[in-house]
């Protein structure tokens, strides 16, 4: 165990009232999960010239095949320039289709190839193996805590909207 880290909940945490200094726990805490997280994905990218941003987009236009776009950029919530070198790149190598739009011809319409699938399944297993060993440790209750944090910590004025498209795309 890390010295200043523990598992245990302190009074003040029970009250949910949180020094400035566990608070500060708690984010470095976040830093160096995220470091873990992503470093078997940023290996993976890595060798194949690739970065943390083609990832999400691969990811997200798994998750729901047709997207067009704008509502990748949306959910994204990056520019239009940076995602259009995104897509260029994964569209030229094979990864991701981009067919114009069935209902609005204005639209482009986002799937995985077979070789993107494939490229998605390969970074999300490694990244599935460590949230799962960490919520079989930490136990349902903590799953659903985890959950409800991450979710309080989306802005505002996009959490409803963002959850809704999450739980929308199961």
């Amino acid at each position: 165990m890390v010295r200043g880290y523990s598992t245990n909940p302190t009074r003040s945490e029970q009250l949910l009232f949180l020094t400035d200094d566990q608070l500060r726990q708690g984010i470095e805490l976040m830093y160096f999960a995220y470091r873990g997280f992503t470093a078997d994905p940023d290996r993976i990218l890595e060798a194949r010239g690739y970065g943390r941003a083609h990832h999400r987009a691969i990811h997200f236009v798994n998750r729901r095949p047709g997207l067009t776009v704008n509502e990748l950029l949306d959910v994204l919530g990056v520019t239009k320039q940076s995602l259009n070198r995104v897509l260029r790149q994964l569209v030229e190598d094979g990864l991701v289709e981009s067919r114009v739009g069935v209902e609005d011809r204005r639209h482009r319409n986002l799937t995985l190839t077979e070789a993107g699938r494939a490229l998605e399944q390969e970074l999300s297993a490694a990244q599935r193996r460590r949230m799962r060993a960490a919520f079989s440790v930490a136990g349902p209750e903590a799953v659903h805590g985890f959950r409800k944090v991450l979710e309080q910590m989306i802005d505002p004025e996009l959490r409803a909207r963002l959850v809704g498209w999450l739980e929308s795309g199961r």
